[in-house]
């Protein structure tokens, strides 16, 4: 019985201790993902068109994606995403993302990336946390610069626009393949057990302390594209 009871502390001691080191990892990824939009934001020029961010219904950050490979590469990472709601933005929701390329590239980078979801059907299909982005939902690397171009397929066709940052250069990038999940880890860290994704993307969960950086820097985003009108 001694040692029932000794095993069943250091089980509770370890869970404590897991738990509080994830919820410290995502703590630390919430404040990376505004840092991303804050420096992107900074260079007008170089960022995400102002009517890109007018037009978005979700923003998701993955903060150093990891990419490596021969040849054949993947894409490994961690992210936070948030939507309209009718008060604003939502709380913030944890997805993973994976997935395969093809292409000839050497080593392994960390690359930081942002996707904008810019219609219902994009929004629903991260809302479900399962689907494949260039299968389930459209994607396309999306425009750079103060401005989009006049050639609006950008916004009345494609679901989700991505761009990847690397080594100070911003640009718009394909990640046909890649599967989106969500994070049960992270959210687990934050929220608890019995929260969904789709409560917390639709506004119906109260934004964590940890989170107000995250969203002061989407909401920050969003007034730079306005103004650089």
């Amino acid at each position: 019985m001694k040692k029932i009871m000794t095993f069943v502390a250091i089980l509770s001691m370890t869970s404590i201790g897991w738990a509080a080191s994830s919820r410290e990892a995502t703590y630390d990824r919430l404040d990376h993902a505004g840092n991303v939009l804050h420096e992107i934001m900074a260079a007008p020029d170089k960022g995400i068109p102002q009517e890109v961010f007018e037009h978005a219904k979700c923003i998701a950050v993955v903060p150093h994606l990891l990419k490596g490979g021969f040849v054949f590469g993947a894409e490994n990472g961690r992210g936070i995403a948030t939507c309209r709601t009718a008060d604003g933005w939502s709380a913030p929701a944890f997805f993973t993302i994976t997935g395969g390329s093809w292409g000839l590239q050497i080593g392994v980078e960390g690359v930081d990336l942002v996707m904008v979801i810019q219609n219902d059907r994009g929004m629903q299909h991260l809302i479900n946390s399962n689907f494949e982005l260039g299968a389930d939902a459209s994607a396309a690397a999306g425009p750079v610069g103060r401005h989009a171009s006049a050639n609006t397929d950008w916004k009345l066709e494609t679901e989700v626009l991505t761009y990847s940052r690397a080594r100070g250069l911003f640009a718009g990038v394909t990640l046909n393949g890649a599967a989106i999940r969500r994070d049960d880890d992270s959210t687990e860290a934050i929220y608890g057990h019995d929260v969904s994704t789709r409560h917390i993307l639709q506004g119906e969960v109260a934004v964590p302390q940890a989170a107000h950086a995250f969203l002061d820097a989407v909401r920050d985003a969003k007034a730079q594209a306005i103004a650089s009108k």
